[in-house]
């Protein structure tokens, strides 16, 4: 899009990680999410003022699926001697959190998060060569003026890969570091004619709405929930962007969904203040991790985005949108597996010319040998040297 025209290409893509990823996150690996699961609850039990028996069982068995520990012949649970092959480094600052008995094998000797200083930590590895430049083909031929990124790993990382892949396509980077351990963040690139204005974080919020007391002053987004100011020209009013990553889909601490409702909840909250505020071109974007189950029917946990009073307009039910012959943006692009979304307020959505899903860099399921069913370039040859195991999913809008 040119300065010359006020139609903006507004996406969302979800890039799982640029430059690195953590290993267990190899989405050829059908163990991937139990790994992440494991690493996940074992940072989690780790915080506990007391251990329990269960805890220590739990974390040893979470350290055995990283493969920090393995199971020796004789029974014994040891360290892994080959921590190249593991999927995560115990880091062990100070105290003593375990020892590992010649007869016994592996013992956590910690009694609780005062007798150590130290966490678990994902191995990091270079992202296959291919995969990055099919990442950022998939961004100079969708063009957007407005990227949503989900799963970027740090702005330094983001600002290298629009300098050395995308040539400096886009002129402003912004990443806010949230609250995922594993370093995926959500941010928003501009280019040149649509500066960032402001950016509000709300990765401190409080999980205020948890059914139990004692989980309220957790943090309630798993990454954060920004909202972005972008400045559409002198004359033009702004456009605000909130950009989001719903909770996982991982079972790792009970049913993900209340917790994607907490977050779409707070997530509609921020839309009603910006509108009441005046805001009139707002767009509630990104991957929020999960589909409906029928085609007519909402996502339960997604439901307070489509209240008939907000107006809020679904991509998928414009007349201009192009969904390209399957319902989905995720791996088989089935429709459970319409996890990317653009949402758009009222006066945004009449404005909307066009709108797709761009799977050009999709192979699909990352067990799938065949090619997909829908067109892919042509260097993509394997799950390993796709783009994302998501499809960008874009809107054009044309802005006073």
């Amino acid at each position: 899009m040119s300065c010359d025209t006020p139609e903006v290409r507004l996406a969302s893509f979800n890039v799982e990680n640029l430059f690195a990823r953590a290993r267990a996150l190899d989405p050829a690996s059908p163990d991937s999410t139990m790994r992440l699961a494991a690493f996940e609850r074992f940072n989690r039990l780790a915080q506990q003022l007391v251990y329990s028996d269960a805890d220590k069982a739990a974390m040893i068995g979470d350290l055995l699926t990283l493969g920090v520990a393995v199971t020796a012949p004789d029974g014994r649970v040891v360290l892994n001697r080959n921590q190249d092959a593991a999927f995560a480094v115990l880091r062990e600052n100070r105290g003593d959190f375990l020892v590992v008995r010649a007869a016994t094998g592996m013992e956590i000797v910690a009694t609780g998060r005062a007798d150590w200083i130290g966490w678990l930590e994902l191995v990091v590895e270079p992202v296959d060569e291919l995969a990055v430049r099919m990442t950022a083909k998939v961004i100079e031929t969708l063009a957007p003026d407005v990227l949503a990124v989900i799963e970027a790993e740090a702005r330094p990382a983001l600002v290298d890969f629009n300098t050395v892949m995308l040539h400096d396509r886009f002129r402003h980077v912004m990443i806010v570091d949230g609250n995922d351990r594993r370093s995926i963040d959500v941010g928003l690139l501009t280019t040149a004619p649509f500066p960032i204005r402001s950016v509000t974080s709300h990765v401190d919020e409080r999980d205020t709405g948890h059914p139990n007391p004692a989980r309220r002053d957790r943090r309630l987004f798993s990454r954060d929930a920004p909202v972005y100011e972008i400045d559409t020209g002198p004359t033009g009013e702004p456009l605000w962007v909130i950009v989001n990553h719903f909770k996982s889909q991982s079972w790792t601490d009970g049913d993900p969904g209340p917790l994607r409702r907490r977050q779409c909840e707070r997530v509609v909250d921020i839309y009603r203040r910006l509108r009441m505020s005046g805001a009139r071109f707002v767009a509630i974007v990104g991957d929020l991790n999960q589909g409906p189950t029928a085609p007519d029917g909402v996502a339960p946990s997604l439901e307070p985005l489509y209240r008939p009073d907000l107006a809020l307009v679904d991509c998928y039910s414009l007349s201009v949108f192009d969904a390209g012959g399957k319902p989905g943006s995720w791996q088989t692009c089935s429709l459970r597996n319409r996890l990317d979304y653009v949402f758009l307020s009222p006066e945004l959505a009449l404005r909307a010319t066009a709108g797709g899903v761009f799977r050009d860099g999709l192979w699909g399921a990352p067990t799938t040998k065949r090619k997909p069913s829908w067109p892919i370039f042509d260097e993509i040859t394997s799950a390993r040297h796709a783009a994302s195991d998501h499809a960008a999913v874009w809107v054009d809008v044309d802005l006073p």
